[in-house]
C-alpha cells in the first residue's frame, strides 16, 4: 500500500496518529527537569510509553522512511533528549523495552544475563544504546580531578578533569621471552591463579560501576600471552564487556585469531627502540624484523596496532627515521622517556637541550607523517609556547597516574604507574576502590607542588617516573625536563 492509497483511508490510522501528535505535543510543551546529579542510571523523566493498535506511525509521522501505517499493535517512545532539548518519537524496540523494565522494575544486569543466557557485555552495551539515544540517564563519571581549579591557558580544560573511562594496565605474567637492556623489572614475582585473576575482573567491573565510567584492561607482563590461562582471563574480560588492549611481543597468527574470535583488542602494542642495528643491541637479535613482520599480520587481521619507543640519549637521532619506516605498516608510533630503574639505570637520557630539540623536530614531523603520535606530556609546553591549543597529554589527562589508571604486578601489587616504584596496595587483600581512594593514591594523582598553579596542569603533570629516575621529591619537584 502506497502512501496515496493510505491516505484514502484515513479513517483506519487518523485516531491514533492524532494520540501520538497529542503526547508529542504535550512533551514539547512541558518542562522537565533532567537532575545534575545522579547516583545511579535511571529513566528520562520526559520519557512516555504510548502503546498503540497501529504499527510504523512514528516513520509515517516525519516522513522518515518508506514504512506506511499498518494495523497491529506498538509501542511509541516520546521523550526529550537531554542534549539538545529536541523531542524524539520512534517505535519501541524489543532491546529498548529491556532496559526500560530493568531500571523500573531494578532488575540487576547480572541477573538478566543470566536469564538470556548473554554475555553481560551484551546487557551492558544495550543501555549504552539506550543511554546514547536518550531514553536512559547515567550518572556522571566519579573518576575527576580533585584539585583546586586555577586558571587554565587551555581553552577547553574542564574536559580534562573528568575521565569517563578506566583502565587497569595489567601485568599477568613476568614471563617474557625478551630480556631488553632497559627492562625496569625483571624480579621473580609470583603469578596469580584463574580464580584470583577472575575476582580481580570482578572486583574492576564493580569499582567501574561505582564509579560510573567505562572500564579498559590492558594486558601486559613480561609477555602476556606466555600466561597459562591468558586466554580464558582475555575471554571474561570480554564477557564483563572491558575494552581490550595487549601490550606484548609478536605472536603467530594462531594465537592472535584465538584472541580475536573471542573479542578484536582495541589496539596490540609492541615495541621499537630504533633502526634495525640498535633496536636489535637492546632487545636482541633479530627482533625488528619479526617485529615489521607482525605489524603487517596486524594490518592482515585488522587489528590496530602501536609501536612504542623507549628514548634513550642513544636512540634520540633514530626516532624520526624509524616513523619514515613505519609509514603505512603501523597505525601509530609514540615514545615514553626512560625511566632509569632496574636494568634501564645503565642506560642513559639525553641532556634536557636536546630533548627539547628533539621535541621540536618531532612536533614539526608529526604534521607530515601521521603514524608520529603525540604523548608525551612536555609536547604539551612546547604548543603552550607557540600558542597552539595543547593537546591531553599522556593519558588524555595528562599524567593519569593513579587517576584514570592503575597498574597491577603479576603479585597482585598495585602501583599508581608502572615505570617506577609507586605501590599503593595489593587487589589481593583490599578492593580496587579502596586503593583508588587511599590517601596515598591520591597524593600520586595530585602530582607534584610545582605544578599545582600550573597553567597546564590539566594536561601535563610531568612525568613522576621521570622526576624518580633523577632522585627527586616526585610529591615536590617537578618533571627535570620541564622547560615552561
Amino acid at each position: 500500500m502506497n502512501r496515496t492509497d493510505i491516505e484514502k483511508n484515513l479513517s483506519g490510522y487518523l485516531p491514533e496518529l492524532a494520540r501520538l501528535e497529542r503526547r508529542i505535543l504535550k512533551i514539547k510543551e512541558q518542562e522537565i527537569a533532567i537532575p545534575d546529579h545522579l547516583d545511579e542510571m535511571i529513566l528520562n523523566p520526559s520519557l512516555y510509553l504510548q502503546e498503540l493498535c497501529w504499527k510504523n506511525l512514528t516513520d509515517y509521522l516525519s516522513k522518515s522512511g518508506p514504512d506506511v501505517p499498518e494495523p497491529g499493535n506498538e509501542f511509541v517512545m516520546i521523550w526529550k533528549h537531554p542534549e539538545d532539548g529536541q523531542v524524539r518519537a520512534r517505535a519501541a524496540s524489543a532491546e529498548d523495552l529491556l532496559v526500560i523494565k530493568m531500571i523500573i522494575e531494578k532488575i540487576d544486569r547480572k541477573e538478566v544475563a543470566r536469564i538470556g543466557d548473554l554475555p553481560l557485555a551484551a546487557v551492558d552495551a544495550a543501555m549504552e544504546r539506550a543511554v546514547e539515544k536518550g531514553i536512559l540517564l547515567a550518572p556522571r563519571s566519579r573518576i575527576r580531578r580533585d584539585y583546586p581549579a586555577i586558571e587554565s591557558s587551555v581553552r577547553s580544560g574542564g574536559q580534562y578533569r573528568t575521565s569517563p573511562a578506566f583502565t587497569l594496565q595489567w601485568h599477568v605474567t613476568q614471563a617474557c621471552d625478551l630480556h631488553c637492556r632497559h627492562c625496569y623489572d625483571r624480579s621473580d614475582r609470583s603469578t596469580l591463579t584463574l580464580d584470583e585473576a577472575l575476582r580481580i575482573l570482578d572486583d574492576l567491573d564493580s569499582f567501574c560501576r561505582g564509579k560510573h565510567v567505562k572500564g579498559q584492561v590492558s594486558f601486559t607482563g613480561g609477555n602476556p600471552l606466555l600466561h597459562p590461562d591468558f586466554s580464558a582471563i582475555y575471554k571474561a574480560a570480554a564477557n564483563l564487556g572491558f575494552t581490550l588492549a595487549i601490550l606484548g611481543n609478536p605472536a603467530p597468527r594462531e594465537r592472535l585469531e584465538e584472541l580475536i574470535s573471542i573479542r578484536t583488542p582495541s589496539f596490540f602494542q609492541v615495541s621499537l627502540e630504533g633502526l634495525p642495528e640498535y633496536n636489535d643491541y637492546i632487545r636482541g637479535r633479530g627482533h625488528f624484523e619479526r617485529v615489521m613482520d607482525f605489524l603487517d599480520l596486524l594490518r592482515d587481521l585488522d587489528v590496530y596496532s602501536m609501536v612504542m619507543l623507549t628514548l634513550t640519549k642513544d636512540n634520540l637521532g633514530q626516532v624520526l627515521p624509524l616513523s619514515e619506516r613505519l609509514r603505512g605498516r603501523a597505525d601509530v608510533f609514540y615514545f615514553n622517556r626512560l625511566v632509569r630503574v632496574g636494568e634501564g639505570a645503565s642506560l642513559e637520557l639525553p641532556a634536557k637541550e636536546d630533548y627539547i630539540s628533539f621535541l621540536e623536530n618531532y612536533l614539526a614531523a608529526s604534521k607530515e607523517n601521521p603514524v608520529l603520535g603525540l604523548k608525551d606530556n612536555l609536547i604539551n609546553v612546547l604548543m603552550h609556547h607557540r600558542g597552539v591549543e595543547p593537546f591531553g597529554g599522556c593519558t588524555g589527562f595528562g599524567c593519569g597516574a593513579a587517576f584514570n589508571f592503575l597498574s597491577v604486578l603479576p603479585d597482585g601489587e598495585v602501583h599508581a604507574c608502572r615505570k617506577f616504584p609507586s605501590a599503593v596496595g595489593s587487589v589481593l587483600t583490599q578492593r580496587l576502590a579502596e586503593i583508588y581512594d587511599s590517601d596515598m593514591a591520591r597524593q600520586y594523582r595530585s602530582g607534584c607542588a610545582e605544578c599545582g598553579p600550573c597553567s597546564l596542569r590539566p594536561v601535563c603533570g610531568g612525568c613522576l617516573a621521570c622526576a624518580y629516575s633523577h632522585g627527586l621529591n616526585i610529591f615536590e619537584q617537578k618533571d627535570p625536563f620541564c622547560f615552561l
